[in-house]
């Protein structure tokens, strides 16, 4: 089995920054793809970042230009760097990582357990 656990959420102000890291731990083997998604109250959960096994990099469109995506396959570590927050980006933000991708086109076969994020106004 694969465990995520997220780390850096927190309270900042809009138009701050805030970076977030997920450690991936156990059968690291099957991780070849790592990211983001995020889950507002009612709201559906939604990818922010990702990529794929050939290290192809998904942004969705109300990131572009704002977070960054990096990972460090040494530490099996994902960041999530978010600058520019908006109050519209507060959420609870979950790690996901799997051994094919991690972007549009399937569900990601590990969560963590989610980190929440709060902008204020």
């Amino acid at each position: 089995q694969v465990q995520l656990v997220e780390s850096g959420g927190g309270l900042v102000q809009a138009g701050g920054s805030l970076r977030l890291s997920c450690a991936a731990s156990g059968s690291t083997f099957r991780v070849k793809a790592m990211g983001w998604y995020r889950q507002a109250p009612g709201e559906r959960r939604e990818l922010v970042a990702g990529n794929n096994a050939a290290g192809k990099t998904t942004y969705a469109d109300f990131v572009k230009g704002r977070f960054i995506i990096s990972r460090d396959n040494a530490k099996n570590t994902v960041y999530l760097q978010m600058n520019s927050l908006k109050p519209e980006d507060t959420a609870v933000y979950y790690c996901a990582a799997d051994p094919l991708r991690v972007d549009y086109r399937r569900l990601p076969d590990y969560w963590g357990q989610g980190t929440q994020v709060t902008v204020s106004s």
